[in-house]
């Protein structure tokens, strides 16, 4: 069998590659961090509770709250039973699916993101956005949306 032969990444390559890496890590670690410092929540459970805000009536099947967010889907239902235990979403039955169920954001849950919200933005702002040029903002969205089709809706 023929080793398959490898293509190195020239430097340009090499240096967008590294630096969307590091930029992602970097911003979503600061994210993090203030959300939990602000208001004890994760960024993950704000990604959670900012998708089902944005869902028809507030409610997402499980799966597809998983394929939204960074997480798998045992680590979607671990997230989501911590956060129907503070009362931030609630789970409900599927009537068409007896083994699928919806998250569904609860009162406490959309006053939390009402208090999460403006924080964050303020965090995404001073940490991504104020390092841009207002005409940076089409063509980055139009790059991410070569890269995975769909990604800026």
């Amino acid at each position: 069998m023929t080793p398959a032969i490898t293509h190195e990444l020239t430097a340009a390559e090499l240096a967008a590659w590294r630096g969307f890496l590091r930029v992602h890590a970097a911003i979503t670690k600061q994210l993090d961090a203030e959300l939990e410092r602000e208001l004890n929540l994760p960024l993950s459970s704000y990604e959670v509770l900012i998708n089902l805000a944005a869902a028809p009536n507030q409610r997402l099947r499980m799966a597809e709250l998983a394929d939204r967010t960074l997480l798998s889907r045992s680590g979607m239902t671990r997230l989501v039973d911590r956060l129907e235990r503070d009362g931030l979403l609630k789970r409900q039955n599927c009537a068409s699916d007896a083994r699928g169920s919806f998250a569904v954001l609860t009162e406490a849950g959309r006053a939390l993101l009402a208090r999460a919200r403006p924080a964050h933005l303020e965090s995404v702002r001073r940490s991504f956005l104020q390092h841009l040029e207002d005409d940076d903002y089409p063509r980055l969205a139009a790059l991410w949306e070569r890269v995975l089709p769909g990604s800026t809706d």
